[in-house]
């Protein structure tokens, strides 16, 4: 499987986490700093892995930032994309059963070493794909529903 990796910034951890996805047998594509060796934007390196899971180019995406809230938001714009920020395996198992999520947000604050593997095992543990798969089609509803409505629509203040 083809996993994005992106980052703004450079951590020890993500050494790691390339090394242990590496190691599962993952192909492993870099973006922003991971890509870079400087630090990048944010949103902009989340948009670029993003689309690259969206469009099938990675399977899913892990993603780093100081608190994670600002990659996942990003990420999230892109339309296909259900990011998910987690700060324990049991929200990153959660993620995936409920929400099939397809790109872990991970903060570089908060994360170790021990805790990217936790996340990772959570992260790569099997569900059957109907667990989940009614909130999921709800949520691509959402996604159809708003993708129109600001297509369509022309938002003027002032006067």
């Amino acid at each position: 499987m083809i996993i994005a990796l992106c980052s703004d910034e450079l951590y020890p951890v993500h050494a790691r986490v390339q090394q242990e996805l590496t190691r599962r047998g993952h192909e492993v594509r870099t973006f922003g700093a991971l890509e870079s060796g400087t630090e990048a934007p944010w949103a902009l390196c989340a948009e670029a892995a993003a689309r690259q899971v969206a469009s099938g180019a990675c399977a899913e995406g892990i993603f780093f930032c100081w608190s994670g809230t600002g990659i996942c938001m990003a990420a999230n714009k892109v339309r296909g994309i259900r990011a998910a920020l987690c700060t324990d395996a049991g929200m990153v198992r959660a993620a995936r059963k409920w929400n099939h999520a397809n790109v872990l947000c991970l903060s570089n604050r908060l994360l170790s070493e021990d805790l990217a593997r936790e996340f990772l095992d959570a992260w790569f543990e099997e569900f059957p794909a109907e667990v989940g798969e009614a909130g999921v089609r709800e949520l691509r509803g959402v996604e159809r529903r708003w993708g129109t409505e600001l297509a369509g629509s022309v938002h003027r203040s002032g006067g």
